[in-house]
């Protein structure tokens, strides 16, 4: 693991995710890292730092001054002799101090004397993580160079459900292994992904769109960066948050799409257009809201350009092109013919067909076709899972 052997400085903040923070510090520790913990006041109120001071092998600081030892916790040589600031899980207080310099705690005063990479995994309530005060601390942040580690969503404390909820665990230590990188498969490689829909409008305020959530896409990158890898995440309309670490262009049409993957597709060494884009836009865009006045309306549609078979018309030897079929019938015979019209490496199918499978859903069951005819067939699992299937073809083509 890349974390072996740096030092980390985990502050754990006053959030009932706090218990997660146990094992966070026994991934860290398990996967060579150093951990010294830094409480704030209130996260001993929900886990004992006895508890965070067994697993990590080392005393855990809370205050600027232990009365027992009479020894003073130097800020400023913390901060110093870290390779990494990681706050899991960080509170909407902390968040707010550390984004108008508060330094009322240990932890804050670390903070204000990092000269390493911080990471910030936030928890909170949605309501919380939602309000208008947060959302401008997050970017305030962003722009002091701190990666942010998106909260999931999911079941939350007060019952509610939403984002919100502490990354978990695993995929906290994947944002700090990925920003190390040594060793990693797909590091110095560029990756270009696409993923969600496109949205064709027909008048200011009707488009033309599809089912597409982006989840696979999003997954897709994510993984990418864990292995290493420079991502550009080209994304159609989504809700969903866009991955840290990754370069994100928002994109709304098909047209908008084909420019931006034009632009990046010439310096990517891996390309994979999960995207549902539209095959066909409406040949004219109304000016102002069209009125409900006629039994029926009819439009005319032109036909988008096909962005992958442009992309596989430029594609050199030396890059990687993967595509995706989501097909309701002749499904492999359909994938198959679409790979090689197109120039791809391989094709993701999976079929509309296949139950819990397919568009903004969390799971899908997917085949992978090369162009040689060979199929690779997986069960239906989690889209994170399919995105490691994915990436780990892509690791074996790039070795080949």
């Amino acid at each position: 693991m890349s974390v072996g052997g740096k030092h980390i400085l985990l502050g754990v903040c006053g959030s009932i995710a706090a218990y997660k923070s146990a094992h966070l510090t026994r991934l860290l520790v398990k996967a060579g890292a150093s951990v010294q913990v830094v409480m704030t006041p209130d996260a001993t109120q929900f886990i004992t730092p006895l508890t965070l001071a067994t697993l990590s092998g080392n005393p855990v600081l809370v205050d600027y001054f232990d009365a027992k030892s009479g020894e003073w916790n130097n800020h400023v040589q913390l901060a110093l002799d870290a390779d990494a600031l990681l706050v899991a899980p960080a509170s909407a207080n902390t968040l707010a101090k550390f984004a108008h310099g508060g330094c009322d705690n240990l932890l804050c005063a670390i903070y204000l004397s990092a000269k390493s990479p911080v990471f910030i995994a936030p928890a909170m309530d949605l309501d919380m993580w939602a309000h208008g005060s947060t959302r401008s601390n997050i970017s305030r942040l962003r722009s002091f160079g701190n990666h942010i580690i998106p909260p999931a969503n999911g079941a939350l404390a007060s019952g509610l459900s939403g984002e919100g909820r502490l990354a978990a665990p695993e995929e906290i230590l994947a944002a700090l292994t990925a920003h190390f990188g040594e060793g990693l498969p797909l590091a110095g490689k560029k990756a270009l992904v696409s993923a969600g829909p496109t949205y064709e409008a027909i008048d200011p305020v009707r488009y033309i769109g599809n089912h597409s959530s982006g989840k696979m896409g999003y997954a897709i990158a994510s993984k990418l960066r864990n292995l290493g890898a420079d991502v550009t995440l080209v994304s159609g309309p989504s809700a969903l948050v866009r991955p840290e670490g990754v370069t994100f262009f928002p994109v709304t049409t098909a047209a908008e799409m084909l420019e931006a993957c034009l632009r990046y597709f010439p310096s990517a060494d891996i390309t994979i257009m999960s995207a549902a884009v539209a095959d066909y836009t409406p040949k004219t865009v109304a000016d102002q809201k069209i009125k409900k006045a006629e039994q029926h309306l009819t439009l005319e549609l032109v036909k988008t350009t096909d962005i992958l078979a442009t992309l596989g018309k430029s594609k050199r030897n030396d890059q990687i092109l993967v595509g995706f079929a989501l097909e309701t019938q002749n499904e492999q015979a359909n994938a198959l013919e679409k790979l090689r019209r197109k120039n791809l490496d391989f094709i993701v199918l999976n079929s509309m067909r296949d139950e819990g499978a397919g568009f903004a859903g969390n799971e899908n069951k997917v085949t992978l076709i090369d162009k040689n005819g060979d199929r690779e067939a997986f069960e239906l699992k989690p889209k994170e899972d399919v995105a490691g299937d994915i990436c780990s073809r892509v690791i074996r083509l790039l070795a080949s």
